[in-house]
């Protein structure tokens, strides 16, 4: 098997690194909604979010989750839609208006983010080991010189 580039390695772990960075905000700001339903879900009510509780909740577990799943390298693309797709929600309901600075721009570099790593995430993660259609050793693996699959001659 040929060796990877420098290049490539460092990717991956630049990516691990970004990975973790970004998991661990979304977790920071997860927690405080999954200790307190009722307080997020009265403050999600104020803003005019439809089923706060509900919206309580699944924004709890997609940020403390998927938040998670981003550090491990879990379910890459589908961890960071969700992510980006919360993002997306906070942006439209809590940040409307806003202004960049100190506004909207954390939610909006965190979706975009956690969109990006979620289809670049690097080869040190979960999805590398499992057999996922986006798994890029699965995809290697598959792909065998038209040499070695010509039946041999007799």
């Amino acid at each position: 098997m040929p060796r990877r580039p420098l290049t490539s390695k460092v990717h991956d772990v630049t990516a691990l690194a970004a990975r973790a960075v970004v998991g661990v905000t979304f977790i920071a700001h997860g927690l405080p909604k999954a200790t307190d339903i009722g307080g997020t879900a009265a403050g999600f009510e104020a803003m005019g979010i439809p089923a706060p509780e509900v919206a309580a909740i699944v924004g709890a577990v997609i940020e403390v989750g998927f938040g998670a799943a981003l550090i491990l390298g879990l379910l890459l693309p589908l961890t960071g839609i969700a992510l980006a797709a919360m993002m997306g929600a906070a942006l439209g309901f809590a940040h409307v208006g806003d202004v960049f600075v100190g506004g909207f721009e954390l939610p909006l570099a965190l979706g975009v983010t956690a969109l990006a790593l979620g289809f670049s995430g690097g080869r040190l993660a979960l999805d590398s080991l499992l057999p996922l259609p986006w798994n890029e050793r699965r995809a290697e693996k598959q792909q065998t010189p038209a040499a070695e699959e010509a039946p041999a001659s007799a």
